[in-house]
């Protein structure tokens, strides 16, 4: 689609295809190449397939299973944003003569004078500017997002059928793209084949309610599948990697009043004032909340929220908006409450 738009307004148009996985997935599978080289057929324009293969592995797929044996719970789109697609990918197709990498990321880039800025996409029920916070001034200067000012149903799907792109028009995925939907385990046992140790699942007292098949299987947050029934709800509270427990409270004990992050990335190169009001978003699709930002040493900030948050889960990207605007963000090191 982006490959479209971008031919029709008349640019020269490489069509490009990253092989990040050994196996066949989504991203990866035989048909999903051959949709793509079929695409670019039809467009007129040539396709090439890039083998990205070892730099996923190493700051994705790894860091993704690495993450979950910590008792963290990673946020691997966000990685891969940052360091293969616009990282290893980028780098590639300038080689080719390229000058820009456009993605089909509803999100959008807005040039000043100051610097290179990004915005949620128009189509809010679909932005995914989250996923793309840890880009920088280099990286989005050499960005396009042809869809970002679509709406999709009401533009998007109309133009497919009338430019008859050869694909089907089919929801996006909301899961990992390298791992089978709800099994994001198998990839963590593939890295760690040791991670699958049992332990016990303990109230915020110390009390043993139940056990677990591997930290890994568990995230802030979570109600279903801890095998626990009887008496009220329980949510999983925190995860400890060291003690190999599963740590589980009512959902007010699951919620925190704000939260550490760390490895913090500001778009424009420097941090946003601290006296101002802000939204962050604690994972995709969670709503902004109004929140403060202080900002510490060792590029970690302290954000609290307005009204305390659900599920805050270490390991998720924290995202700072002003108003329609990505400011930046960092990975969340720890809830605080």
């Amino acid at each position: 689609m982006a490959a479209a738009l971008l031919v029709d307004q008349g640019h020269d148009v490489l069509g490009v295809t990253a092989r990040m996985w050994k196996e066949g997935s989504r991203c990866c599978s035989l048909e999903a190449v051959q949709s793509a080289r079929k695409v670019c057929w039809h467009l007129g324009i040539r396709h090439v397939v890039v083998n990205v293969l070892d730099d996923f592995m190493q700051n994705v797929a790894g860091r993704f299973a690495e993450e979950y044996v910590q008792g963290r719970t990673p946020s691997p789109c966000v990685a891969c944003n940052q360091t293969i697609k616009f990282g290893a990918l980028l780098t590639r197709a300038v080689s080719f003569g390229c000058e820009a990498l456009a993605t089909g990321h509803y999100a959008r880039r807005i040039d000043t004078e100051d610097g290179v800025h990004l915005h949620r996409g128009a189509d809010t029920s679909r932005d995914q500017s989250y996923f793309l916070h840890r880009l920088s001034q280099r990286q989005l200067a050499h960005a396009l997002f042809p869809l970002g000012e679509m709406i999709k149903q009401k533009d998007v799907v109309p133009y497919a059928r009338e430019r008859e792109l050869p694909i089907a028009v089919t929801e996006e995925s909301r899961d990992i793209c390298f791992a089978p939907p709800g099994q994001h385990h198998e990839v963590v046992e593939r890295f760690f084949p040791d991670a699958s140790q049992p332990g016990d699942i303990v109230t915020m007292q110390g009390d043993v309610v139940g056990r677990h098949e591997g930290i890994h299987r568990c995230t802030v947050g979570q109600r279903r599948g801890l095998g626990l029934s009887g008496g009220p709800p329980l949510y999983v509270v925190r995860i400890d990697a060291e003690q190999n427990r599963v740590v589980v409270g009512s959902r007010e004990e699951a919620t925190a009043p704000g939260c550490v992050i760390e490895d913090v990335r500001w778009i424009s190169g420097h941090p946003p004032p601290p006296d101002e009001t802000y939204a962050v978003s604690v994972r995709y699709q969670h709503g902004p909340v109004p929140a403060t930002i202080k900002h510490g040493d060792d590029e970690r900030c302290t954000i609290t929220f307005s009204e305390a948050q659900f599920g805050v889960a270490p390991g998720q990207a924290a995202v700072v908006y002003c108003a329609d605007e990505v400011m930046g963000g960092g990975w969340i090191a720890r809830a605080d409450g």
